[in-house]
């Protein structure tokens, strides 16, 4: 952002003759053979409006070519500016748009019936299962590629969680654990103690 009033203002600040290093930036950030173009276009007013100031016969430079070349330079760097700033807002615009839609779900393919088909000589036919279509899923929001990724990675631990095997249950059958063997159930070593 900083930079696009930087090179917005270049033009304007330098009475237009810096217009040629807006143009550039604009050439060399779109890569377009159109901005290309129109930097060799505004380089080329550039001179020719510089050497119009410098045909000016006047001591003063107040003759009409000193004029026209004086106009001529800041109408070209308002022009720049203006063209810069539409043109820079209108890329980076498009880029993050198709950011965007690179995390939107594919639509679903339409459905499209199959034809039927003759069977081969000395085959039997083949039966014909109807497909069924499959309902195309609601548009909704979607999430972005984070909460995707991290929806997916809840799901691989659930699906680990439940794999694991339960637990291994008490071996001890005694339901009061720490009290030893019961002297009055017979067949214990404790068995003549009780009686």
């Amino acid at each position: 952002m900083a930079l696009r009033v930087l090179f917005a203002l270049l033009p304007v600040l330098s009475c237009g003759f810096l217009g040629w290093a807006t143009m550039l930036r604009l050439a060399v950030v779109t890569r377009k053979p159109r901005d290309w173009w129109l930097l060799g276009l505004n380089c080329a007013l550039s001179v020719g409006w510089i050497a119009l100031i410098g045909a000016d016969p006047t001591p003063e430079t107040d003759g009409w070519q000193g004029n026209t070349g004086a106009f001529g330079v800041i109408i070209t760097g308002f022009v720049t500016c203006v063209y810069f700033l539409v043109a820079d807002i209108q890329h980076h615009a498009g880029r993050t748009a198709a950011q965007a839609a690179a995390w939107y779900p594919a639509q679903p393919a339409p459905y499209v019936p199959q034809q039927p088909q003759r069977p081969a000589y000395g085959y039997p036919p083949v039966q014909q299962q109807t497909p069924t279509p499959t309902p195309a899923p609601a548009p909704g929001p979607a999430n972005p590629p984070r909460i995707g990724q991290v929806r997916a990675e809840l799901d691989e631990l659930s699906e680990l969680l439940r794999k694991q095997t339960p637990h291994p249950q008490n071996p001890n059958p005694n339901p009061n654990p720490g009290t030893g063997p019961n002297p009055n159930v017979p067949g214990n070593d404790a068995e003549g103690q009780a009686r």
